[in-house]
């Protein structure tokens, strides 16, 4: 999986690329389908910001978090990621399934209606 990180107003070093490989690769294992990811880290106003863009199975998923700290933001992000891809994974295997078709109840009246009650 090819992990495209990028840092705005965040030096980018290797032990955070390290760190983010380690993080995916539970991700690129359950969903070999992910080609890509494109990690964005930003700081503003004291708070780092992790946004993780990926397009899985037709779809694309984003996910994003805040925290006072960069690798428990990372955390999170990485966390809702993963629960978004099964989300998705769970959404495309309950549509291989056949749906049974509903069936119209019997209505009661009109049962009686059909009856013969004039003997």
């Amino acid at each position: 999986m090819k992990i495209n990180l990028s840092g705005h107003h965040v030096e980018v070093t290797d032990s955070i690329k390290e760190h983010l490989e380690e993080k995916f690769a539970k991700i690129a294992s359950h969903f070999p389908t992910v080609i890509a990811l494109d990690v964005i880290l930003s700081k503003e106003h004291g708070q780092y910001q992790t946004e993780i863009i990926t397009n899985y199975e037709g779809s694309r998923i984003s996910t994003s978090a805040k925290n006072d700290v960069m690798y428990p933001a990372i955390a999170a992000a990485t966390k809702k990621l993963d629960a978004a891809l099964n989300h998705r994974k769970g959404q495309l295997k309950a549509n291989l399934h056949t749906k049974p078709n509903p069936t119209t109840p019997i209505i009661a009246h009109e049962i009686v209606q059909e009856m013969n009650l004039n003997s």
